[in-house]
């Protein structure tokens, strides 16, 4: 499907203000010297329009993506519309890359973003018309391509042969934004050892919002031992996920209950073995599934854009 990204790759720069130096003024007090210091005011034209342009931001990936995109967006982004750069691009990813603990060193991004310049001269992203992430252990670059199609009510995404980035799960259980660090296998706070640890722990202030990776029945909802706080959630293909520790439930949610993919099931908190406000997350067969032959698949299955659509979609919107 072609798209025409190519078409708005060059667009005028932001438009410059007009500036008119004026002569400068001296500034004095009586009973001191003749001029005290000296002032040269600019008179800036008001304007009470927008401005838009598109720009191209690219980097490596070194240590982060807050610092890759911090360091590319320099001069053309203020430091807050980088950051929030940084949470878009794993808001479109959020199906294929768990930004937290798949991104590696050496792993590349390309953007190409619609800058917004406000009447007050505040700069920030307004739309994020395509990106590719390529992962090092990647065979091909991750493409997503903004494209909005009728009926829509949030932004859409597909890659160049107009299939949806979307899918049956989410990659984390936390948005990106909220996450402080993680951790895997490690030695157990409390009990002092090296434990069979499975799962990830997502650190993050508590009261955090814990999503559903995807959509499903609440088999479980209450305290189980070291676990404290802590949902079941039965998928498709006998696939469950559990989440941990948290300090509370969202309300209504006990067994039977049906949830959607992101919506909210409880908060990060500390209970159980638990020694600071984290999420303990696990995915695990359903007991009897791997007898059956059931075989879980987190990605699941795209959704392609429409073909009475493909011919119109001459380029991102």
């Amino acid at each position: 499907m072609a798209l025409g990204l190519a078409a708005i790759w060059l667009t005028p720069a932001l438009e410059k203000k007009q500036v008119f130096p004026m002569q400068p003024i001296v500034v004095t007090e009586p009973g001191l010297d003749p001029a005290d210091f000296m002032l040269a005011p600019l008179v800036v034209e008001a304007t009470n329009r927008e401005l838009l342009d598109t720009l191209t931001i690219s980097g490596v990936i070194h240590s982060s993506l807050y610092n890759a995109l911090n360091e590319s967006g320099v001069g053309v982004l203020p430091p807050a519309a980088r950051h929030q750069l940084a949470w878009s691009l794993a808001d479109i990813f959020e199906y294929k890359v768990d930004m937290s603990r798949d991104l590696r060193q050496g792993d590349k991004f390309h953007l190409l973003v619609e800058r917004l310049q406000k009447p007050n001269g505040a700069i920030i992203v307004n739309k994020v018309l395509g990106a590719r992430l390529a992962l090092s252990g990647g065979t091909n670059p991750l493409e997503a391509i903004k494209y909005d199609t009728r009926g829509a009510t949030s932004a859409q995404y597909y890659d160049a042969s107009g299939v949806s980035l979307r899918a049956a799960f989410l990659r984390a259980p936390v948005a990106f934004r909220r996450i402080s660090s993680i951790f895997g296998s490690r030695k157990h706070p409390i009990f002092g050892q090296w434990r069979n640890h499975t799962g990830t722990d997502y650190a993050a202030a508590e009261g955090t919002p814990v999503r559903a990776i995807g959509d499903g029945v609440v088999i479980f909802a209450g305290r189980k031992g070291g676990y404290g706080n802590m949902i079941d959630i039965k998928h498709r293909n006998g696939m469950v996920s559990r989440y941990g520790h948290m300090r509370n439930f969202a309300t209504g949610m006990r067994p039977g209950m049906k949830v959607a993919m992101g919506s909210t099931i409880g908060y990060v908190g500390m209970t159980g073995w638990a020694t600071g406000p984290h999420l303990h997350f696990e995915i695990r067969p359903e007991a009897g599934a791997a007898e059956q032959g059931w075989r879980a698949n987190p990605r699941g299955r795209a959704q392609s854009l429409p073909e009475d659509e493909k011919s119109d979609a001459g380029e991102p919107q």
